[in-house]
């Protein structure tokens, strides 16, 4: 059973714009129906926002999706933001992926969990010592 649902930038920005998002949309969208069929939790890391927030303008889509009493947002820690930073080391991968090593660090408090992804490469490199946490591609 899936404890959680983790949505990186893509399943976000799928979910909140599912007509610009196609194919990624639909499958961001079964995931999510499955997930709250199961009762699963369902979240977001903070830092995700940074990726997907570009203003008032266009956050409404975005905001209405994390408004919805089924989808958290995960404040940011130190024990995550030191976790992600050793993935980071491990792999020899620079900053420029401390998000989706952050996202990749969600799931590790929980017993299983599934990353929605439309960037399986990154985060299966990073979830790969993991064997709690699947990943979903979009």
């Amino acid at each position: 059973m899936v404890e959680a649902l983790i949505l990186d930038s893509e399943a976000v920005n799928a979910l909140a714009k599912p007509k610009t998002r196609g194919a990624r949309a639909q499958r961001a969208s079964a995931i999510l129906r499955l997930s709250y069929q199961k009762r699963a939790l369902v979240r977001v890391r903070a830092p995700v926002l940074a990726e997907v927030c570009r203003g008032v303008r266009y956050d409404s889509a975005v905001n209405h999706l994390l408004n919805n009493p089924g989808v958290r947002v995960v404040e940011f820690t130190r024990t995550t933001a030191q976790q992600a930073g050793h993935m980071l080391t491990r792999l020899k991968l620079l900053s420029a992926h401390a998000i989706d090593a952050f996202v990749v660090a969600t799931p590790l408090q929980l017993d299983t969990a599934v990353i929605a992804t439309a960037d399986p490469k990154d985060i299966q490199r990073l979830a790969a010592p993991f064997s709690k946490i699947r990943i979903f591609v979009l």
